[in-house]
């Protein structure tokens, strides 16, 4: 079944063509043990920059769905006709899923999110290091006309990049109901680090630490072990 998977998987990402990478991890978390694939653009131009990135999870213990359980995008573009460091983001967030629910399947959509506002950022001299901030409104269509979120996205080089540490973190505003409260707030973080064997091919993983994130009421911590092809 996972070979199979793999290769719905190699023909739905041959179709990205200006993806910049492509990864596919295998996540070790409670309730998870899934495939993950991701495909990442980064894109700067003379008006700002593009990014993206579509994520793919292919079944999950706890959908118990034989396929694609669930599919997630976000978009962002950031617009700069300046010298100065900040831009204006401008970002959609929005995916759907399934789950298997006797006698009959169910399925889910994730709210669309619009976002906006300033971005700073700064990058070294040869490109090593860098970092992203972000302060935007948000608008979660059906639940939220105005919150709020904070995003800070990382990249770091060492021993002359064969290893990369990058990653990013979100705290936003979002009213979610559990079993047993009420919470108001979500934090989503996911380190990644890479060893990059050849200028294609890295081995490496991410650990995803969130809190009232995904349908899931307080901290959790569920870590990747994954391959990432550069194009």
């Amino acid at each position: 079944m996972r070979i199979l998977l793999l290769t719905i998987l190699l023909a739905t990402l041959s179709q990205i063509a200006n993806a910049q990478n492509l990864q596919l991890h295998y996540d070790f978390g409670d309730d998870r043990q899934m495939l993950t694939s991701t495909a990442e653009l980064f894109k700067p131009d003379s008006c700002g920059s593009t990014f993206f990135f579509i994520d793919f999870d292919y079944g999950s213990k706890a959908s118990d769905v034989e396929g694609i359980s669930l599919g997630y995008w976000e978009i962002a573009r950031e617009l700069k006709f300046w010298e100065a460091p900040i831009s204006i983001n401008l970002e959609y967030n929005g995916g759907f899923g399934q789950f298997k629910a006797t006698p009959f399947n169910g399925a889910y959509s994730i709210n669309n999110a619009y976002l906006v506002g300033p971005s700073y950022s700064w990058n070294n001299a040869n490109f090593s290091k860098g970092f992203t901030i972000k302060a935007l409104y948000k608008y979660i269509k059906d639940k939220h006309d105005a919150a709020f979120q904070i995003t800070g996205v990382w990249y770091m080089h060492f021993f002359s990049g064969k290893v990369t540490f990058s990653g990013f973190a979100d705290f936003w505003r979002e009213d979610n109901t559990f079993a047993t409260k009420e919470t108001s707030y979500v934090f989503l973080t996911e380190p990644q680090l890479w060893y990059n064997a050849t200028k294609k091919l890295s081995v490496g993983g991410e650990i995803e630490i969130s809190s009232n994130f995904g349908g899931n009421e307080g901290f959790m911590v569920n870590p990747t072990i994954g391959l990432k092809w550069t194009l």
